[in-house]
């Protein structure tokens, strides 16, 4: 059976505390909490964006310039203000703002 969040409808319209239950995909929605009979509504669930694309992960993910330079992808790393240091791909080795670079600089 699918499990489904609600959310208590508090009376002064605010978001209240959130509950899950399991339920048939069938079965209508609930109204009332089951427990203390107060007013509910069932909401759509944030999205946990967890695995593999955390910022966590892609910053491990990143650090490893030889593995990027292999999979074709360019890194510049920020040495000033302005100023970029290329550390692994194609490219001009030094960007700055001064210096802007074309489409054609990368190949």
């Amino acid at each position: 059976m699918p499990t489904y969040v609600y959310e208590i409808i508090r009376e002064d319209g605010e978001p209240g505390e959130e509950f899950e239950i399991e339920q048939g995909i069938k079965d209508p929605p609930l109204t009332h909490h089951p427990e203390t009979n107060e007013p509910v509504q069932r909401i759509i669930p944030r999205v946990f964006a967890g695995g593999m694309w955390t910022e966590s992960s892609m910053k491990h993910r990143v650090k490893d310039d030889k593995k990027l330079d292999r999979l074709g992808f360019t890194k510049y790393v920020k040495a000033g203000d302005g100023v970029y240091e290329k550390r692994a791909g194609k490219g001009p080795d030094l960007i700055t703002r001064d210096k802007p670079i074309k489409g054609s600089d990368l190949k």
